[in-house]
């Protein structure tokens, strides 16, 4: 079978692969446990591009046929090993930071488009400068992080040391503190090829990824455009906005708002698979496999057409579990409680992403009643 060459490792995404006909061969930062099994080269930082550009030619890969990224912090290299290698798929690497640098992302969309006032912060920065800037409460955060990791929002002095005691030394390009924006978050995952919005899908998330990332339980479910025909308008027109103006390539993408009274307010946007359970929960709904289409790109393939995402029978949504506060809590527990499309639970293994040690996903044919269902199973995966 011919190679993928991927960058970190995902187990659906390992599945999508093989049903291709395609043999990956990884990139990865250990802990290595979960690609035991299948080829892979560990790497210190898999943001450093001399480093993966060296463990790709040490393989000696000879039927090479593309390259992808199943997370952010992938997808600078990733662009950079097409290049390099002389594979299809997305090699420009100048447009790609804009998609990971949160400061030179915000600086660039249009400027009629609501966003967090974000700059730089360097290690002598004071708390008093950025709250006069900034307001009395901001977000201090790396500048091309992902999933909200060494993310905090800053009230006081004490919040601001606290927050720099998470991160290393740094260079003055390294961290940003954006002000706060106080509103429900949702996101849009979809398809951009040719300068256009080819098709997408809204989100919201229960929780906020920084609040999962703190303690939360991460959970989100699909909305209904014929309930929300309004805020589907606003947020596809923000969209093809930003990523016409940031010069997005034919890609998968994820792209998070802020839905307040005012209107929207742009968070920020990714050129990648969307995480956590975000593309089962579209193929379930409307039958869009996103696996499928990052595939087909990274191959140079024109991908499959998408079906409409307009009305679907039923909607899906998610809820990464995590060990109760009980610590009592067992699969059958869940089962005797709630109707699940799909459920594992396993609180005696190590946590993965956001703390979960599983994960459900449930479904309705009323958006209201999914919510209601969605938060009930929070509820007593956090009172056990």
């Amino acid at each position: 079978m011919p190679t993928m060459i991927v960058l970190g490792y995902r187990p659906d995404l390992d599945e999508a692969l093989r049903r291709r006909n395609l043999d990956p061969y990884y990139l990865v930062q250990p802990p290595t446990a979960s690609v035991v099994g299948r080829r892979f080269t560990r790497v210190t930082d898999i943001e450093n591009v001399q480093e993966i550009s060296r463990a790709v030619l040490a393989a000696d890969i000879e039927d090479a046929v593309g390259v992808l990224s199943v997370h952010e912090m992938g997808v600078f290299g990733a662009t950079c090993l097409r290049q390099q290698l002389n594979l299809p798929g997305n090699r420009d690497s100048k447009t790609a930071l804009y998609f990971r640098d949160k400061y030179l992302q915000k600086s660039k969309v249009p400027s009629h488009i609501k966003r967090a006032r974000c700059r730089y912060i360097a290690r002598d920065t004071s708390f008093t400068g950025l709250a006069e800037e900034l307001g009395d409460t901001f977000v201090v955060k790396p500048a091309t992080g992902a999933g909200s990791l060494r993310t905090n929002i800053v009230r006081s002095p004490e919040d601001y040391a606290r927050a720099l005691e998470q991160l290393p030394d740094h260079s003055d390009v390294e961290i940003v503190a954006e002000s706060f924006v106080a509103a429900p978050e949702v996101y849009v995952d979809g398809i951009w090829r040719k300068g256009a919005l080819q098709w997408s899908s809204m989100t919201r998330y229960h929780v906020s990824p920084l609040a999962a990332a703190h303690g939360g339980i991460l959970a989100a479910h699909i909305l209904d455009r014929r309930r929300h025909a309004t805020l589907f308008r606003q947020a596809e027109t923000l969209t093809e906005q930003v990523l016409t103006r940031l010069g997005a390539p034919d890609c998968v993408f994820h792209l998070e708002v802020f839905a307040g009274d005012g209107g929207l307010t742009f968070g920020e946007c990714a050129i990648r698979l969307p995480g956590a359970l975000s593309p089962q929960t579209n193929k379930l709904t409307f039958g869009v496999d996103l696996f499928d289409v990052e595939i087909s790109l990274a191959l140079g393939e024109e991908p499959e057409r998408t079906p409409d995402s307009g009305a679907p029978e039923r909607l899906y949504g998610y809820i990464l579990l995590r060990p109760s506060g009980s610590g009592e809590l067992t699969q059958k527990d869940f089962e005797s409680n709630f109707l699940f499309d799909q459920l594992t639970y396993t609180p005696d293994k190590p946590p993965g992403p956001y703390g979960s040690v599983g994960h459900a996903i449930v479904s309705d044919q009323d958006e209201l009643e999914l919510r209601k269902t969605i938060e009930a199973i929070a509820r007593f995966n956090e009172a056990g």
